[in-house]
């Protein structure tokens, strides 16, 4: 009787097994789901099967089909932000997902200075982390963070592994830092709303890996073969993001951050065109075509030379792309760098300042600080005791620097009350020389010249890898990227040999 009775439950379990509703990685306990919208959930169950969904939040009921394959998907309704509440999935059996909050969910992906986690790296730290490990819980209490597995993959996953991580000395410790400190500024700033924050980044990652080969071969004006195929070794596009970013590029997320770009040094030249594409791409995936994109300017590191000029290409087609992808925005770094470690420790400042960007587009927040300032046009002066002078303006200007009477302005000099370093000018011979620097804030202009070059035509400012005397930051920490205002093709030995 007992034996037939044991046979009998090993008959039934795999079918109740198999009949049990079952979720993605991402789908988990401690997440945060975006408020104010109709969200996706998915999973499978046993093929034709009628799945029931709750959400406590309001009590709403949702019923769906599974397929022929088993899948089933559906949206359900969020509302305003908080929490915890409860998911319970049914088909037959109840699978239940608790401590779940509404908020703001962003995607964070890149490479290494994306991924360096806020215990840092062996030998690397990151400034402030032993702090801001020990106070997360009652600093952020309302922060989630999900850590996409490292994994690459020949074909698209469904599944990646995983779980939601709630904010304590153990979940923050080895998430990504970038991540975390947009994350608490962002929640911190908006008053506690909760932050769900979802990383999926590979230390070395060239931008083509995060993308199909068909997002590739949809890129006008690029080297398709450099592309696909590296720097002269064996690539293999389209891994990460089959392996990363297609497990969860079904969760609704408000937007993006990213931080990469140092490895696509070799193919400068093609990183325009491929930023453009990859944010198109993803917004594709994510089947919303106005998410935001914030990404991080690459931050000074000597590479082949502190003199040589393979990053700030890089860093130029950084903001060239900015210039045609709508709802899109650049945090500054020109002051962060580290001429021995590629990866600074200020992360604290590149989180927040990507949450700047958040903060005052998608959130409407005012008073923070605008963007860093960048070139606007340049005109030639001539001056008495300096010759030819070349006079620059820029956007984004803090207010404070927006005086209407400069001669009411007690403490500073008419004629300017610093010296900006870190430009370059150079006549039509294209021979650059180090130029002398005078603020004129009041007036929105730098003046830059050199008794070298009588007759100066073109400017660059911080454009090398490790530009160490670059001093242009205004009032509220925004530094100047580099920039330059000549089209001239750069020597190959001035780009050096890129490792």
């Amino acid at each position: 009787m007992r034996k037939s009775f044991l046979l009998a439950v090993m008959a039934i379990l795999p079918f109740a097994m198999h009949a049990e509703v079952r979720l993605p990685s991402v789908l988990g306990s401690n997440m945060v789901l975006q408020r104010n919208t109709e969200v996706n959930l998915w999973g499978t169950a046993e093929a034709g099967k009628t799945v029931t969904v709750e959400t406590s939040w309001n009590g709403a009921k949702y019923k769906v089909k599974a397929d022929s394959e088993g899948a089933w998907r559906l949206k359900v309704v969020t509302g305003e932000a908080g929490g915890p509440y409860t998911i319970t999935f049914s088909d037959g059996r109840k699978t239940v997902l608790d401590n779940i909050l509404l908020g703001e969910v962003w995607i964070c992906g890149g490479q290494s200075n994306m991924e360096m986690p806020v215990c840092g790296f062996m030998y690397q730290p990151v400034e402030g982390s032993s702090k801001a490990i020990l106070y997360s819980a009652t600093e952020t209490p309302n922060v989630r963070m999900f850590t996409v597995p490292r994994k690459s993959a020949k074909e698209p996953q469904v599944d990646c592994g995983g779980e939601w991580m709630v904010s304590n000395p153990e979940g923050v410790c080895s998430f990504s830092a970038v991540g975390y400190f947009f994350g608490k500024a962002l929640t911190q700033a908006l008053g506690g709303i909760p932050v769900g924050l979802i990383s999926a980044n590979w230390g070395g990652s060239r931008i083509e890996c995060w993308m199909t080969e068909e997002a590739i071969d949809g890129t006008e004006g690029i080297n398709h073969e450099i592309a696909k195929n590296g720097n002269g070794e064996t690539s293999a596009p389209q891994m990460l993001y089959n392996g990363l970013i297609h497990p969860v590029k079904d969760f609704t997320a408000k937007g993006f951050i990213w931080y990469q770009g140092c490895s696509n040094r070799h193919n400068w030249f093609d990183y325009k065109n491929l930023m453009v594409s990859l944010v198109k791409f993803w917004r594709e995936s994510w089947g919303n075509a106005e998410m935001p994109f914030y990404y991080t300017q690459l931050a000074p590191y000597t590479y082949e030379g502190d003199n040589l000029r393979s990053l700030p290409l890089v860093i130029e087609a950084q903001y060239q792309a900015m210039a045609e992808i709508p709802h899109s925005g650049i945090a500054a770094t020109t002051d962060l760098g580290n001429r021995t470690c590629i990866h600074p420790s200020e992360k604290i400042q590149v989180g927040e300042r990507l949450a700047y960007l958040a903060l005052a587009n998608d959130y409407g927040l005012k008073g923070i600080p605008r963007p860093a300032p960048t070139f606007k046009e340049m005109e030639v002066i001539k001056d008495e005791r300096r010759g030819n002078m070349l006079v620059l303006s820029f956007n984004n200007l803090s207010k404070i620097y927006e005086w209407n009477d400069p001669d009411s302005f007690q403490g500073y000099r008419k004629d300017g009350y610093c010296t900006p370093a870190g430009f370059e000018i150079a006549g039509e011979d294209k021979v650059w020389h180090k130029a002398k620097g005078n603020y004129r804030w009041w007036e929105n202009r730098i003046e830059v010249w050199s008794e070298d070059v009588p007759d100066p035509v073109a400017v660059r400012y911080a454009f090398c890898n490790f530009p160490a005397d670059a001093n242009v930051v205004t009032t509220m920490g925004q530094p100047m990227p580099p920039f330059r205002t000549d089209n001239w093709e750069i020597p190959a030995e001035e780009i050096g040999k890129i490792q």
